[in-house]
């Protein structure tokens, strides 16, 4: 009888198994390089065509108002990870690739919280979150991973940069080098190696649940495409690199539909920043937004969002909701039913708001956002009308044009002196301050960016935070 027992079990148990993997959706995550509000077709492009992310759209839904935490590379792509604010964990603006220390491995990332339901995990492109091996992507939840430790530009490329600067640059497969100083040639191909590796994790993943994040390492300067694009575009090299970046999405999805996958995957395609300016004819476009990349500015955290999720997420939509990518991981847990992490984060599911749900609210009451050393520079309310800019000091160029075919100009510093307060909705491009008719919503944004400060800590005001985690390498 017990023989029979267990073999009725083990019969009644797999049919479940199996519907279970039916039912959860695969999630691939794109993510791009200093790629600019202005630079996809659907928010408004010049100069190049991005017919697959346009169809991406189309099929899906156009996210306006998408930020990210910090208008820099790994400050912004922990929060993505981890739905934390990059302080929470101790991760500050862009790693040194001669940075000993890289995200925690008591960190939760969305690859390991999906691991838990059993899905296959993979990565290739830019990681930038800790380049010693005990913080590549396989020590986080992610089964393998092929691409760069850090930025493309951390070795003697750019024009600006020193010969001497940064070590030789190398190219990783799982937590070893396969290649150290990639050279000109290999950068041409980053895009299409990328994309390769994503492509065969779909076939091989066809049939489990997968997670797949791929990061491209363009358009960050110095810029590099490959000769299937070279010449295309009616904006130089820069146009070409975002229409391979397109090619690159549409052959994702030509995976996804060749194996019978589009219906069940959710599709999320983003960038980490917005354009660094400086860089003139090899930076992008922040459209109508201000300022770009390095500054808390709607140009340096808005940046553009697309998602796909047939059945969930509406197609042919726009959706103007304010949500942050420290939402993304919180929103996925509740989707696929996996358990957050014990310790706290700061990302909340926003999936209602997302799939256009009647009378969906934003959960938060805001958004902050810190960049250089600490520093709460502004934040935005939950319902993303109102943006306070808190005294200090942002880089510009002050209308001037950027820099030509690589190398950049200098920026110039502009002090902010007290407080400014901006009406997204009709000023999106943050050139009214409405502070003195509006004391009301200052004073509670104020009081929100206390306790803010109280939890994450605050350099411009000397507060340390209580609430704060060290990064992986921190012993103090």
């Amino acid at each position: 009888m017990r023989a029979l027992a267990i073999f009725l079990g083990v019969i009644l148990f797999v049919p479940v198994v199996a519907h279970a993997r039916e039912t959860l959706p695969n999630v691939i995550v794109i993510l791009t390089d200093d790629q600019g509000y202005g630079d996809v077709g659907v928010f408004g492009a010049k100069g190049f065509a991005t017919p697959n992310l346009d169809r991406l759209a189309k099929e899906g839904c156009k996210f306006s108002n998408f930020h990210v935490s910090s208008p820099v590379c790994s400050a912004s792509r922990a929060s993505l990870l981890t739905g934390c604010y990059p302080n929470r964990v101790g991760i500050h603006g862009a790693l040194s690739p001669r940075a000993q220390h890289g995200l925690n491995t008591n960190e939760m990332t969305l690859a390991a919280l999906l691991k838990q339901k059993g899905y296959a995990t993979g990565m290739a492109g830019k990681w930038h979150l800790g380049h010693l091996p005990q913080f590549l992507p396989v020590h986080h939840g992610f089964d393998e991973y092929f691409g760069l430790p850090y930025s493309n530009d951390m070795w003697p490329l750019r024009p600006d940069v020193k010969v001497g600067t940064y070590p030789p640059l190398p190219l990783i497969n799982g937590d070893q080098p396969i290649k150290v100083g990639l050279d000109h040639k290999d950068q041409e191909q980053l895009t299409t190696w990328y994309t390769e590796h994503a492509v065969k994790f779909i076939e091989k993943n066809k049939d489990r649940p997968f997670f797949f994040y791929l990061a491209h390492s363009m358009p960050h300067v110095p810029l590099h495409v490959s000769d299937k694009f070279r010449g295309k575009s009616k904006q130089g090299l820069y146009g070409d690199v975002i229409m391979e970046i397109d090619w690159s999405v549409g052959e994702v999805m030509k995976a996804l539909k060749k194996n019978g996958l589009e219906k069940k995957t959710l599709v999320i395609f983003a960038s980490d920043n917005g354009p660094w300016l400086s860089y003139g004819n090899h930076a992008g476009s922040a459209g109508p937004l201000r300022e770009g990349k390095g500054t808390c500015w709607e140009g340096g955290t808005r940046t553009p969002c697309i998602m796909r999720w047939p059945g969930t997420i509406p197609a042919a939509s726009v959706n103007d909701a304010m949500f942050m990518s420290i939402d993304i991981l919180p929103t996925i847990a509740r989707s696929v039913g996996a358990a957050l992490p014990a310790h706290k984060i700061d990302g909340r599911d926003v999936l209602p708001l997302l799939a256009n749900k009647k009378g969906a609210t934003n959960p938060h009451d805001a958004y902050f956002f810190w960049y250089e050393n600490n520093q709460l520079q502004s934040l935005v309310s939950g319902d993303g009308h109102w943006k306070l800019q808190l005294p200090h000091t942002y880089r510009t160029l002050n209308g001037k044009p950027g820099g030509k075919d690589g190398a950049p100009v200098e920026y110039g510093q502009v002090k902010i002196t007290e407080p400014e307060l901006y009406d997204l909705p009709k000023d999106i491009g943050e050139r009214i301050n409405v502070a003195s008719e509006h004391g009301d919503i200052v004073k509670r944004l104020l009081s929100l960016a206390e306790e803010a400060g109280t939890d994450l800590g605050d350099s411009l005001t000397g507060r340390k935070g209580n609430g704060k985690r060290k990064a992986g390498g921190i012993s103090e």
